[in-house]
């Protein structure tokens, strides 16, 4: 268990980390002809926004001195990090395919993880200027508002300012909002957004890009959303813990279990996640 003084030097670490990722980022979004698009192993997409926000965040978490599994470095044999207690999980451009349509929908997401389950989460949404946070002992928390900075240097207290505990809502939206993938949907999720309808006849369906629809179901904003196509442990762990810490749930497809994260192999099953206040 991490003290309550390392924690509160790691949350801001990872929350400056975000900020400073943001900052090239945009600078990038904002020169479409710059994107430099490739293509990777797995036949998704990555571009020089997606490498500029991995050096950063691996540059500025190296001072913690902790090791680094992020998507940009998959590649890391199992070997190396099956006996890791400590390490943080980034994917430094989570919605690459939103970012290249240039809709916005797209995040930094950074988990610390001890003894493989996420502690700390930060998901910074730049664009919109949304970020969401965790410390697993305190809780979740909102702020808007928050301009991408490359030089940001925010103490925990700074960070606390005007932050807005999740969820934001009191109650259940009606009808129920049901999310699913902009950019990632197969006919499984469509079977599966057609037994819910059965149950919610009402219910709408919200595609949205990245992470972000983990902070939605965190502030209450939508209460369910179903993934049946591939993910990897990254675009996950950091928006479980914020989700979880407000009140809700992540768990596998359609086995109903915890998901598991540090494995052999980095892909997560499919998965569905509800907010708090989603009904049975």
């Amino acid at each position: 268990m991490l003290s309550i003084e390392q924690r509160e030097y790691l949350l801001p670490k990872a929350y400056n980390a975000a900020l400073r990722a943001g900052a090239v980022i945009l600078e990038t979004y904002s020169h479409a002809e710059d994107y430099a698009i490739d293509i990777k192993q797995d036949l998704t997409p990555i571009t020089l926004a997606d490498r500029q926000s991995h050096n950063l965040i691996k540059e500025y978490l190296g001072q913690t001195r902790i090791p680094i599994l992020s998507e940009e470095g998959r590649e890391m044999l199992y070997e190396e990090r099956r006996g890791w207690d400590l390490f943080w999980m980034v994917d430094p451009l989570d919605g690459t395919k939103e970012f290249i349509k240039g809709n916005g929908e797209f995040t930094v997401n950074i988990a610390l993880m001890a003894d493989n389950e996420p502690v700390l989460a930060v998901i910074y949404v730049p664009y919109i200027r949304k970020i969401y946070f965790c410390d697993k002992c305190t809780g979740a928390f909102r702020k808007e508002e928050v301009a991408p900075d490359p030089k940001a240097e925010l103490t925990q207290r700074q960070i606390m300012e005007q932050a807005q505990p999740l969820p934001v809502v009191k109650a259940c939206n009606d009808p129920i909002r049901i999310a699913v993938s902009r950019s990632h949907n197969t006919e499984e999720t469509f079977e599966h957004i057609d037994r819910m309808k059965e149950k919610f006849p009402k219910a709408e369906v919200i595609e949205q890009g990245s992470s972000y629809k983990f902070c939605l179901l965190a502030e209450g904003s939508i209460e369910y959303y179903i993934r049946t196509s591939n993910t990897y442990e990254w675009d996950t762990a950091a928006g479980e813990l914020i989700l979880s810490a407000a009140g809700g749930e992540v768990v596998s497809h359609p086995d109903r279990q915890k998901l598991r994260y540090n494995k052999e192999s980095l892909l997560n099953p499919h998965f569905v996640c509800r907010s708090k206040f989603m009904p049975n």
